[in-house]
């Protein structure tokens, strides 16, 4: 791969971490459409790469979450053990079904019309987030395991699962304050991403210098993401997105049928 290539893939991860942040949906939902259909990339080097570009992400994010006290550790140390044993499962399946690339961009269609459905909701009808106040994790053990255990086995067969599927899942579902899902879902899902990244490359389904172009200008992006907050309407922006990423739902969905859309 040729260093303009790169260089136009490091400007792709500072626009996804940007949206993702500003956004709230993490960056990994706009970088895998990005290099699938803009780079041409296999529905399996797609899933791989993008998955070990998210461990530059989780990790910047887990930092900044970290310093700012919205991690639950209580949580984390039932959330991350059982997610990452998802990931064994899931990474395991992945690899029984990598040359079947309908069927993965069937999967990944199908993933992404919930949180595109979500954002066109939050962004027209619902434009306020709920809020709870704690410092906690809401939920039982054996729940916030559940979850942890189901997005981390998701996360290895599709590569997404932080901002994607943890986060609303922790705020809907279990009730959970805003900043504390975020944050302890990034401190959870960094070894999601950093287990299932390694053996994505094990295996041989990752592009590393993209990976790594990706995800350093992710990094990046979502620091710049979220000082714009403030300056835009997360709502607007989210309507108009979710819309979009409908789009990319039916194209991935529509790919297994031999249609391009």
């Amino acid at each position: 791969m040729d260093i303009g290539v790169l260089a136009i893939l490091l400007v792709v991860g500072i626009l996804a971490g940007g949206l993702g942040g500003l956004l709230g949906i993490g960056g990994c939902v706009i970088m895998m459409p990005a290099i699938r259909f803009g780079f041409d990339f296999s529905p399996t080097l797609a899933v791989g790469t993008t998955l070990t570009a998210v461990i530059f992400t989780a990790g910047a994010g887990a930092l900044q979450h970290w310093r700012l006290g919205n991690v639950d550790w209580k949580s984390v140390k039932y959330i991350a053990p059982a997610g990452v044993a998802g990931v064994l499962a899931g990474s395991a399946l992945f690899y029984y079904i990598h040359d079947y690339g309908k069927v993965i961009d069937l999967i990944v269609g199908l993933a992404f019309t919930p949180v595109a459905l979500r954002m066109a909701y939050e962004g027209t009808l619902k434009r306020k987030m709920p809020e709870v106040l704690g410092k906690e994790l809401a939920g039982s053990k054996p729940a916030k395991a559940g979850v942890g255990g189901g997005v981390g086995f998701l996360t290895g067969i599709i590569g997404l699962g932080g901002g994607y599927a943890l986060v609303p899942t922790f705020i809907y579902l279990l009730r959970s304050p805003l900043r504390i899902a975020i944050g302890s879902s990034m401190a959870s899902f960094v070894w999601f991403a950093l287990v299932g990244g390694i053996i994505k490359m094990v295996q041989g389904f990752c592009d590393i210098p993209a990976a790594v172009a990706l995800g350093l200008g992710a990094a990046g992006g979502a620091i710049i993401g979220a000082r714009l907050v403030s300056r835009f309407k997360p709502a607007t922006l989210k309507a108009a997105f979710g819309f979009i990423f409908f789009y990319v739902s039916l194209k991935y969905i529509f790919l297994y049928f031999g249609i391009t859309i």
